[in-house]
């Protein structure tokens, strides 16, 4: 099993430090979508966490009585000190995400508990392979689901301009769409001297986007923050995906406090970043938040959790039907888990961004299960996501 978290390392460059030092952000800029009637001019973004969330510590089942001891001294609790926030009776967010927490009060968020896509091995290269190329299992694909959801997107009035910011483009955006009207450009390449003019314009009107992370929360915030003002601009992008590292909590995961906590500070803040950036656009966005695979239901002898299945989506934004938790449970006891170790997947991630695509992007659902998710007709669209 390898338990690197990804192939590309994190540049180091002036480019790097400017975008916060994350270890990939990517920016595209698209067609608008022809305006509907009601004068909508949706948003999406897709952050990808990189090297598998452990659900169970995100959104904790505190009403499952298995949970406490199979997550043992990292189990989240709904009373004393750094207590949980409950989302219902069942279950609970953890507290180093007030913001999503209010996002949810407000029915602008909501959780898909249970969720893993269709691959069953416990590879980060595999698994990121799956999540993000759209296809049933790993392979060398060349393209990725979001991609070729842009190349079926109905058009509008074109942007002109193409760009993507970041060491590399990633898979879930490469593919043949630069030859329906948008063409994203990888840096360090030859779009490198542009690129570098638009992130520098940017940190022209918020100095503090020049200042590089001091830890993985501070990038994530500053990258959110970047994609946020250039997606509110009426000429910007409608579309963008990133990714942030460091997910895989093999040891000294911790609780309510520790190393988790952090990582999950910094997402909430960057979901902040883009509410307060998108500014009257927010109305029209939904931010969806999807990893590899899960964790293990039980820790580990390092108070960690290693690979495993089942886990959690998030969606923010204000398209979002909120304040849910959609899941249909499987249990915690041993002969529910999946393998006997990990939370057992009962909904296919494909079904929670079919559903998003298609009430938030218009796109037809004969076309999800053909082009943006081939071969997956069974997988039907979530409804009732977005309105």
């Amino acid at each position: 099993m390898d338990c690197c978290e990804s192939r590309t390392s994190p540049a180091t460059s002036r480019r790097a430090l400017l975008l916060g030092g994350a270890s990939f952000a990517a920016w595209a800029y698209l067609p608008k979508f022809a305006r509907a009637a009601d004068g909508r001019d949706p948003r999406l973004i897709v952050v990808i966490l990189r090297g598998a969330l452990d659900g169970l510590a995100n959104v904790a089942p505190t009403g499952d009585p298995d949970y406490a001891a199979l997550h043992g001294s990292i189990a989240l609790t709904s009373n004393g000190p750094h207590a949980a926030l409950m989302l219902d009776s069942f279950f609970a967010l953890h507290p180093a995400m007030p913001e999503f927490a209010r996002m949810y009060r407000e029915k602008r968020a909501a959780v898909i508990h249970a969720v893993a896509t269709s691959y069953r091995d416990r590879s980060h290269f595999d698994g990121q392979d799956v999540l993000e190329s759209g296809f049933a299992g790993p392979g060398r694909v060349q393209s990725g689901w979001l991609n070729r959801a842009l190349e079926v997107l109905p058009r509008g009035e074109r942007v002109t301009s193409g760009l993507a910011i970041g060491p590399t483009t990633p898979l879930v955006l490469r593919g043949a769409a630069p030859t329906v009207g948008w063409a994203p450009v990888a840096l360090p390449q030859a779009a490198d001297d542009t690129a570098m003019r638009l992130v520098e314009l940017y940190n022209r009107r918020d100095p503090a986007l020049a200042k590089p992370g001091t830890n993985g929360a501070g990038a994530m915030k500053l990258v959110a923050r970047g994609a946020a003002k250039l997606m509110a601009a009426d000429d910007g992008p409608r579309i963008a995906a990133l990714a942030f590292d460091g997910w895989d909590t093999h040891a000294n995961e911790g609780g309510a406090v520790g190393r988790l906590a952090q990582l999950l500070s910094g997402l909430d803040g960057a979901l902040a970043e883009f509410e307060s950036g998108l500014g009257e656009r927010w109305r029209d966005t939904v931010v969806v938040v999807a990893t590899e695979f899960g964790r293990t239901a039980r820790i580990n002898g390092t108070e960690g959790t290693d690979h495993g299945t089942g886990t959690v989506a998030l969606l923010a934004g204000g398209a979002v039907k909120g304040g849910r938790v959609i899941s249909d449970w499987p249990g915690l006891k041993t002969a529910n888990l999946y393998e006997g170790r990990d939370l057992a997947p009962t909904t296919d991630l494909r079904a929670v961004i079919k559903g998003v695509l298609h009430d938030h992007l218009g796109l037809a659902e004969r076309v999800l299960a053909d082009t943006v998710f081939p071969d997956s007709a069974p997988v039907k669209a979530m409804k009732g996501l977005v309105g």
